[in-house]
């Protein structure tokens, strides 16, 4: 489905039903907005999996402009505030109120862009593998902590230098240490729409992933916030996470970081990640 957001055709998907029959009345179910990550990817990296969740809730994923099915438009709107004024103005058109909003990697970054943008807006807010400000050579030491010399070597490249070569070369040595434990399905690539020219815009070594810092505007974001991320995650290291829960204000944090897991921990750790899942969006 598409919806124009901000002069934007925006492509989304929905499951789950907001309300549903309990006896006499019809139960409202809270809906849960997905942010993907990438940048340059889409919405198809939570399914199947996170239909797990469409007993509790009602699941909205969005492909952010200029990613998956949305429409392209002016590369000088590729950036994190038009991103996150698009999930304000996305939920405010389709009648979302106080949703909770989940951001993964990249898409962590869009809800920390619309978190603190637009704080008071969310009713809660998940960030997940993802972090506030991006620390280059912290990410190439976790490479050759799990990967040796030439992970860090080719992770280097994919960043100092992006191409289609040395990006090629990062999915084939450094995307497998993401998740060690994961159980891999080779269809997943083929059924993800990707356009690269995002990642180019906005990952390379001048581009604004250098420069982004959540840090001081976290502290405005007022609604129960959940961070989780996975100790060996190599891209949006651990320290990054509890550098997002030490902005916060603590009385609306929880934390929960898993070891021998990655990037995603729902591909490592299924069951742990969606227990911790279930419980926030039922309970907080």
């Amino acid at each position: 489905m598409y919806i124009t957001v901000n002069g934007a055709r925006l492509f989304f998907d929905v499951d789950g039903a907001k309300l549903v029959p309990d006896g006499p009345r019809m139960r409202e179910r809270p809906t849960v907005v997905l942010l993907h990550g990438g940048p340059g990817g889409d919405h198809s990296t939570f399914k199947p999996a996170f239909s797990h969740l469409t007993d509790i809730a009602q699941l909205v994923y969005l492909d952010h402009r200029g990613n998956g099915r949305s429409e392209y438009g002016d590369t000088a709107n590729w950036n994190l505030d038009q991103w996150g004024d698009d999930v304000r103005a996305f939920c405010d058109a389709l009648g979302i109120e106080k949703p909770i909003v989940l951001g993964y990697s990249f898409g962590g970054m869009v809800a920390q862009a619309y978190a603190t943008r637009h704080p008071g807006h969310a009713g809660k807010m998940i960030f997940y593998s993802t972090s506030p400000k991006v620390d280059r050579e912290e990410i190439y030491g976790v490479f050759e902590r799990l990967g040796g010399a030439k992970a860090r070597a080719v992770a280097e490249a994919r960043w100092k230098t992006p191409s289609p070569v040395s990006s090629a070369a990062y999915i084939e040595v450094c995307s497998p240490l993401y998740n060690r434990r994961a159980r891999k399905d080779p269809n997943a690539p083929l059924r993800t729409l990707r356009n690269d020219a995002v990642a180019f815009h906005f990952a390379g070594p001048d581009k604004e992933t250098a420069r982004l810092d959540f840090r001081a505007g976290l502290a405005a974001v007022q609604c129960p916030t959940l961070v989780m991320a996975g100790e060996d995650d190599p891209i949006t290291p651990i320290s990054r996470s509890e550098m997002i829960v030490s902005c916060l204000q603590p009385h609306l944090v929880r934390f929960e970081r898993f070891a021998n897991a990655g990037h995603g921990v729902h591909n490592d750790d299924p069951d742990g990640a969606f227990a911790v899942l279930r419980d926030f969006i039922l309970n907080g």
